[in-house]
């Protein structure tokens, strides 16, 4: 046994950079595309950053560092496409607002998070709500390799309305509510057509890489607004036009049914969550082509915390009404033919729990542990118009690749068992590396 590991702290400065080392990745079973036959002993080959072949049998060209995982399943890094970088998990509702919260400690979190979910097997992530500096500066300073992490897209704050799941001010006395607002925590709420387009606008301008928007209310919001639909369909149409004449697409938190149906209508291009999404909704969702993310890791993290005095009793309320239909929404839009890819919704659960989200897709969701494994490798990058880039080991794309042990072809928990983790052609440092 020979495995490399990283040469030391200069290496780790440039994990979100082209790597210009040349790496001999050997597996012991390779899977190129979750969606096609695997392979026996191969080696990967990977040269500025980027797979430049894949050899048959165990290959070191000259000069090559060799990454010795041939007792080891090596496959696509998985895309998740819904994730909260600076929020922990596990904290009261009232904890962000609070001194230590401040934008400079969120940037912390987040790129403390996102070396925790590359560790977890995850090459790239979406984060959907945040401070938008804030999310804005983690993916830049984790693409120019100051920190490692995964390749990251952000929405940055989320449209609301007022009242709604990302109004900062929703249930706060009057004159914290007044104070909140006074100090622009919520820039994203906006009523109307004309004025939610402008807030695209804004954020277009900002640098975002997508647009997202509470088309209903939300579990972990102070407020009893309840889980049904939030803008008018006129809104929804509007911010959806909007942001596709910018060339972002749209990801619309969505639990109740009528709000899924509304979101889907409007054109949005994924939904988050779609906890009592009916039939109606799932036919609308495929005849759109929009994408359904399921973050069935999110009920645990919210089991976790019900009865501790973290939630409202709204909130509590809320929750208990989800777990009945833990994955049955995933299971419906499965077998309508809806597009999935995976998303966890980590904050709500720990960020290093998330490679967990592919078991969940397969026993609370009904998948098989292929297609599950096809929406956390192919999904994403579909999704957010990366496919080019990666989702595969195709020559040519970025290096973004994981080893695990196990086959997760057959046993989705494979992915939990991690060894090994490139993107874009760098090593991850593991844990006790």
């Amino acid at each position: 046994m020979y495995k490399v590991l990283l040469a030391g702290a200069a290496t780790l400065a440039v994990a979100g950079s082209a790597n210009a080392a040349t790496y001999a990745i050997q597996a012991g079973r390779l899977i190129v595309d979750a969606a096609q036959p695997e392979r026996g002993n191969s080696t990967v080959i990977v040269e500025n950053g980027r797979i430049s072949r894949i050899d048959s049998g165990f290959t070191a060209p000259a000069g090559a560092i060799v990454v010795d995982q041939r007792s080891k399943t090596v496959l696509p890094g998985m895309t998740d496409v819904h994730v909260h970088l600076t929020q922990d998990s596990g904290l009261p509702w009232y904890a962000y607002y609070t001194q230590k919260y401040s934008n400079p400690y969120a940037a912390t979190v987040g790129l403390s998070h996102a070396l925790e979910m590359a560790r977890g097997g995850f090459t790239t992530v979406r984060d959907l709500g945040g401070d938008t500096a804030v999310v804005t500066a983690v993916r830049d300073a984790v693409a120019e390799g100051r920190f490692p992490g995964p390749r990251i897209k952000v929405s940055g704050a989320p449209l609301s309305i007022i009242g709604g799941h990302a109004d900062a001010a929703t249930a706060l006395p009057p004159e914290l509510a007044l104070a909140i607002n006074e100090a622009h925590m919520n820039p994203s709420v906006c009523t109307g057509v004309e004025e939610c387009q402008k807030v695209v606008r804004q954020l277009a301008a900002a640098g975002v890489d997508v647009i997202k928007v509470m088309a209903t209310g939300g579990v972990l919001d102070p407020g009893a607004m309840g889980l049904e639909q939030h803008f008018s369909d006129a809104e929804l149409k509007g911010i959806a036009d909007m942001a596709h004449s910018l060339h972002l697409k749209v990801a619309a938190h969505a639990h109740g049914a009528g709000g899924i149906l509304a979101a889907a209508n409007a054109g949005i291009d994924s939904i988050e969550h779609g906890t009592f999404i009916d039939e109606a909704g799932a036919r609308s969702m495929k005849a759109h082509g929009s994408y359904y993310s399921a973050t069935l890791m999110a009920f645990s993290g919210v089991q976790r915390i019900m009865g501790t005095g973290k939630l409202t009793p709204a909130m509590e309320a809320k929750a208990a009404t989800t777990f009945a239909v833990w994955g049955k929404g995933l299971n419906l839009a499965y077998r309508t033919g809806v597009k999935i890819a995976l998303g966890t919704d980590s904050a709500v659960a720990p960020h290093n729990q998330a490679n967990k989200e592919l078991e969940l897709m397969v026993t609370k969701g009904g998948m098989t542990p292929r297609d599950a494994l096809v929406a956390a490798t192919k999904g994403g990058p579909d999704l957010m118009g990366l496919s080019n880039e990666t989702g595969t080991l195709d020559p040519g794309k970025s290096a973004d690749l994981i080893a695990v042990e196990g086959d997760p072809l057959v046993d989705p928990t494979a992915v939990q068992r991690l060894d090994y983790v490139m993107v874009r052609g760098n090593p991850i440092p593991m844990k006790g590396q």
